[in-house]
């Protein structure tokens, strides 16, 4: 049996909790410090936040009695942040050194706005320094397919991160053309790649993506979800090794990495006391359940959040990893809570990211999107494949309603009649999407439900 080295997340923990050399870390230990770093940060943001101030008015002033107390804390949501985010801000503007402006994806509601002390970003880095020792060896070097230009952004942080372990992170930006991105990754003579799945995909499986392979041992994904598909896809293709980062830019960019057991990813518990809820009670669900993930930052300063929710479903694993640490694992991300579809009244739920898988899994899809309308009495499913070049159109579209069909909920429906599926290809060079988390379904009648 290959041994597996431990998480280098697991000792970065140790010290950022003040354990002295020699002291292991422990359950107990790392549950403790989170306790004395979650009451350290309500106090900070009651002092410091109009928007705290009154969130948390119901809440004793003294201390948080215990983690197991967590749920009498009320939630922040993306709601609150774009309502008014700088009621949340915990430090003067002279001390804010990043602010980032997140759209909100498929709403006319107002972007969401994060602010970021030196200090905050500070912490990313230390982050991403640790979590890539995992992939990256001192003299090797990294192609960033990621935004990097702008002080402060998630590729200049990452730079920065590889910097500490003596290699060189190279920004290429997100992947537009793959050609090039190829071009550079080559003329680099790389060893790793960082990027968004579909770009990462898009490269691997166009014309001139062999030439990579042997030439790039490990590859980094990194969105809030990556389809189990695309990692396979990218491994084969390259006989590399695909590893997972989950993080969004309210997490500070990072929340957790897998080491080489690559059976989840370990989270930085020094930074984030990360919860598991039933996404409809809100009530904390037992290890093991799949419910929503909701994190709060332990060390931010800026703009803390506390009990966010972020939308996305996992579960924690059961199972202690390969790699020995006594870290937590958290199970890959499913999919999104408003990101589910059930195809008859009474019919089995499913989330996009199980579509997700089927799709991708498909030899000659690049990207997809997708969207329900009705095509009489009867909803019909439309899938827009964006394929690789020099594929089998007719075939494609065959294998793609195969594979979808083989989803229960999905071939129930198509067998009774209830339900249609069109499959469409793009006819033309199209551009993949920035293939993050969210993706979801478009629903031209507003219905999430086939009845």
């Amino acid at each position: 049996m290959t041994t597996v080295s431990i998480t280098p997340l697991e000792n970065w923990v140790r010290r950022k909790i003040g354990l002295d050399r020699g002291r292991a870390l422990t359950r107990s230990t790392i549950d403790r410090y989170q306790f004395q770093a979650l009451n350290r940060t309500l106090d900070h943001a009651r002092k410091n936040s109009p928007f705290y101030q009154e969130h948390l008015a119901a809440i004793p002033q003294m201390a948080l009695a215990g983690l197991d107390r967590l749920a009498e804390i009320p939630f922040t949501t993306a709601e609150d942040i774009r309502r008014d985010p700088l009621s949340l801000v915990c430090a003067s503007q002279d001390r804010i050194a990043r602010i980032v402006t997140l759209e909100t994806s498929g709403t006319t509601g107002s972007p969401k706005r994060l602010f970021f002390t030196a200090a905050d970003q500070e912490l990313t880095v230390d982050f991403f320094h640790h979590g890539m020792a995992t992939l990256v060896d001192p003299g090797q070097r990294v192609l960033i397919l990621m935004p990097g230009q702008t002080p402060g952004s998630v590729g200049d942080l990452l730079v920065r991160g590889l910097a500490r372990l003596q290699v060189e992170g190279i920004v290429h930006g997100p992947v537009h053309d793959p050609a090039a991105a190829i071009d550079h990754a080559l003329k680099e003579k790389v060893d790793c790649l960082v990027g968004i799945p579909v770009q990462v995909l898009a490269m691997a499986s166009h014309r001139q993506g062999p030439a990579l392979g042997g030439r790039i041992a490990n590859v980094l994904l990194s969105t809030d979800y990556v389809p189990d598909a695309i990692a396979a896809r990218i491994e084969r293709i390259w006989n590399c090794r695909v590893f997972n980062h989950y993080g969004m830019t309210e997490m500070g960019l990072g929340g957790g990495v897998e080491c080489l057991a690559r059976n989840g990813y370990h989270l930085r518990e020094a930074d984030l006391l990360v919860e598991i809820v039933d996404p409809a009670t809100g009530l904390p669900l037992a290890e093991g359940n799949i419910g929503e993930v909701v994190f709060t930052t332990l060390t931010r300063s800026g703009m803390p959040l506390i009990r966010y929710r972020t939308g996305d479903m996992a579960a924690f694993r059961l199972d202690s990893c390969a790699c020995g640490t006594v870290l937590k694992t958290l199970g890959r991300i499913r999919g999104r809570r408003n990101a589910m579809l059930k195809m008859t009244r009474g019919g089995k739920r499913f989330f996009i990211g199980d579509l997700d898988e089927k799709v991708f899994a498909v030899d000659g899809v690049i990207d997809y999107r997708g969207w329900i309308d009705h095509q009489g009495h009867h909803p019909r499913l439309t899938l827009y494949i964006v394929p690789e070049e020099l594929q089998s159109l007719d075939t494609l579209k065959a294998c793609v309603r195969e594979a979808v069909s083989c989803l229960s909920a999905i071939r129930r429906a198509m067998a009774d009649g209830r339900l249609t599926v069109d499959i469409q290809l793009a006819d033309g060079p199209v551009a993949v999407s920035t293939g993050t988390a969210k993706r979801e379904i478009e629903h031209r009648r507003e219905r999430n439900t086939f009845r």
